[in-house]
């Protein structure tokens, strides 16, 4: 496998997961329109922010242990399809295919040592 192909299987699973991170911080934006006070605001926001949270989490645990990070993305994944009795497909898809592709880094980067 060539030097490229290795960069691009390093880098996917771990820009992916943070633009996901992002994504996901941005549904807890809903929060301001609500009409709270500030102190209530500021708790509801960080209720929401929780799911970015334990993302990130993962993100950086994944980034130094991939395989570890990779079974972390797959428990979050079936996780949430546990607590939506499989009827939520949308949040789940991501977080299985970033376990897969932090799956495939390893592998790959375990090949070349």
């Amino acid at each position: 496998m060539n030097t490229k192909t290795k960069q691009l299987l390093y880098w996917l699973p771990r820009v992916l997961s943070i633009l996901f991170a992002l994504f996901i911080s941005l549904l807890a934006l809903d929060v301001f329109g609500e009409g709270y006070s500030f102190w209530e605001t500021m708790v509801a926001l960080f209720m929401h922010l929780i799911p970015t949270f334990i993302i990130v989490a993962a993100i950086l645990i994944a980034w130094r242990w991939e395989r570890v990070g990779a079974a972390l993305f797959f428990a979050l994944a079936l996780t949430y399809l546990i607590m939506t009795d499989g009827r939520m497909w949308t949040i789940p898809t991501p977080l299985f295919l970033f376990g897969l592709l932090f799956l495939v880094s390893w592998r790959v980067t375990l090949k070349s040592r």
